[in-house]
């Protein structure tokens, strides 16, 4: 928690801590595979996902990186701010599919901030890990605007 836009400046190399963990659940994954348009088997077919190389039905990348948002609200909340935008993202990569009915969390740290004259561009590194999991499901520095 920031008591101010002007705070987050000295924020760069902060770790934010984590998120609670999030569900990912069939349901959670059809309703991406809906809004994005992206019904790819491995996705949505548990019966032929069963037999493919994940033995079961995996969360669309783009799914988890989706929940850099939610994951991320209460670890970056500026008192006072008028609102928070995505700006965008320099790099993601998906290290690691997501299983159904696993459970992610996201960790950040304050890579950078820059003030754009109407607030300040916050940019994370984010990492979400899978519950039990060694590797990462997804590491991506993502962009916020902070507008005061």
């Amino acid at each position: 928690m920031f008591s101010s836009i002007s705070e987050l400046d000295d924020a760069v190399g902060t770790h934010l801590g984590y998120s609670d963990w999030i569900d990912i659940t069939q349901e959670r994954i059809n309703l991406f595979a809906e809004a994005a348009s992206d019904h790819q088997w491995i996705h949505i077919d548990p019966e032929r996902a069963a037999q493919g190389p994940f033995g079961t039905t995996i969360a669309h990348g783009y799914l988890t990186l989706s929940l850099a948002v939610p994951a991320t609200k209460d670890l970056l909340h500026v008192e006072g701010a008028q609102m928070g935008i995505n700006y965008g993202a320099n790099k993601v990569r998906f290290i690691s599919p997501v299983p159904v009915d696993s459970r992610v969390r996201a960790g950040a740290s304050v890579a950078a901030v820059e003030d754009f004259g109407g607030g300040r561009a916050v940019t994370l590194d984010v990492t979400f890990e899978i519950e039990g999991a060694e590797k990462p499901a997804c590491v991506a520095q993502v962009i916020f605007r902070i507008y005061g």
